[in-house]
């Protein structure tokens, strides 16, 4: 492909992606493809000889396409969403074509200081205090790593990584049964284990962590010669969107020297509503917060904001400076690389710039509000209809349903066939979860193009669907 063939495909595709915007609400939201219906159109074999760009195409559309579940879709209401915006894919564009590999500041100084930056923006936006500093990361799996791995360390006098876990006693991270999985599989990473995850009781309305419980636990575990290490206090759950009441969280671990990770992946886009951010409160005072703006602040994934008290610490753990990756002559740089698991970076940092400034924080600000809006508003329908029930309270734009007319035996049962149902029909896409043992369906408001509209069709169709199963 020369550079007029580039410029021409380069047309298409941008032609193609709004064209497909333009059209996806028209699509059902999730794959209606079977196993295995994908891979049987595709050769088993690479081609030999090049292929004519306008054969890829094709197959694009006739292959591809229906087999993607439509994440843009204004009537995606599923998992959370991974929502972006048209800024967003055109900064992805430009990254894309400029292909910089950002793992020191010499390799790409814009690259660096502008993730700087907008990272100070978001700080500033969320209202999270001034003494934070921030990296942009794949995912909040990849950030929550970055966080125990500092705190195992912390606790360990920063000799874990030289020594091996084997020299010291087995370090205890805490956190609710709320928190994301994430944590299970960092401390798996991290070597600190399952066995050493302990999941502290909840209570209180939000399903917060029983404080006074965490408090026993690590009194007990110290006796026992554990090293108690860090605490992870959730905002905004998966599950039902849970909060831990952050700042009571803070004084256990200050009384007890641990490290505090605030996982706030889904919620913290909401933040910057100054309205919502009694959810936070106590955040100021943790050593490590993170959230996705990816998840809904317009973004396009992988966007991650990771915010720490101490970069030293985080640098200590993960950094790694061998000759070859020394910038001569430029001491107290910042390199990413060293607050990230990977060497290697994208410049990701241009996409919440051009998010940033093509919105503005106010516009920003009202899409999320109007989420929230149309979110409580669907669960009030719900929560008066007799056949329905209302099973978690929204936190933000997430609550949890589940269908339970009268003289129904297998609730559960019943709302699993609901839910497949939903999702083949295609209009909506919906996911459940289990809350205090019972099957529910999860319902999120957070993509961007979507309106009232599809909120409340979304109620008909529940509704509609529902009652075929009578």
């Amino acid at each position: 492909m020369d550079d007029n063939d580039f410029r021409a495909w380069a047309h298409r595709a941008a032609d193609w992606s709004a064209d497909y915007l333009e059209t996806v609400a028209e699509r059902p939201v999730r794959a209606q493809t079977q196993p295995g219906d994908v891979l049987k159109q595709l050769p088993p074999h690479p081609p030999h000889d090049a292929e004519p760009m306008e054969a890829i195409f094709a197959d694009l559309d006739r292959i591809i396409l229906p087999g993607m579940t439509h994440w843009q879709h204004p009537r995606f209401f599923a998992y959370f969403p991974a929502n972006s915006s048209p800024p967003s894919v055109v900064a992805e564009y430009v990254t894309a074509a400029m292909a910089a590999q950002c793992m020191l500041w010499q390799t790409s100084p814009a690259a660096t200081e502008l993730e700087t930056r907008v990272l100070d923006w978001l700080r500033q936006m969320i209202g999270l205090g001034d003494g934070f500093a921030g990296v942009i990361q794949d995912s909040a799996s990849g950030a929550t790593l970055a966080a125990l791995l500092t705190a195992r360390e912390r606790a360990l006098g920063f000799e874990g990584n030289a020594q091996g876990l084997a020299a010291h006693a087995p370090v205890r991270v805490y956190a609710s049964p709320q928190a994301h999985s994430s944590i299970n599989k960092a401390v798996r990473i991290a070597g600190i284990g399952d066995a050493n995850l302990v999941n502290v009781p909840m209570r209180g309305p939000h399903g917060s962590m029983d404080v006074e419980a965490l408090e026993r636990a690590i009194m007990e575990d110290r006796a026992a010669g554990f090293i108690p290490a860090a605490i992870v206090a959730c905002l905004g759950s998966t599950s039902i969107g849970a909060c831990d009441d952050i700042e009571a969280v803070f004084e256990v671990a200050r009384r007890h020297g641990l490290y505090l990770h605030v996982d706030a992946a889904w919620a913290g886009s909401a933040m910057i509503c100054p309205e919502f951010r009694d959810l936070m409160r106590g955040a100021e005072h943790a050593d490590s917060f993170v959230f996705n703006p990816h998840k809904w602040l317009f973004t396009n994934f992988d966007c991650t904001a990771h915010f720490v008290k101490d970069p030293k610490a985080l640098t200590d753990t993960l950094g790694l400076r061998p000759a070859y990756l020394r910038t001569l002559g430029r001491d107290g740089l910042v390199d990413y690389n060293e607050w990230s698991v990977p060497l290697g970076r994208r410049f990701r940092a241009l996409k919440l710039w051009f998010v940033i400034r093509s919105y503005g924080v106010e516009t920003l600000r009202t899409m999320i509000r109007r989420h929230v809006a149309w979110s409580q508003e669907l669960a009030a329908q719900i929560d008066a209809h007799p056949d329905f029930e209302l099973v978690s309270q929204p936190v933000l734009s997430l609550f949890t349903f589940r269908y339970a007319p009268a003289g129904a035996r297998d609730i559960d049962a019943l709302n699993a066939r609901l839910l497949e149902r939903i999702n083949n029909d295609g209009r909506i896409y919906l996911t459940q979860t289990q809350h205090e043992g019972r099957f529910v369906i999860r319902f999120q408001v957070g993509q961007t193009s979507t309106s009232r509209e599809d909120v409340q069709m979304a109620w008909s169709v529940i509704h509609e669907l529902a009652r075929g199963l009578e």
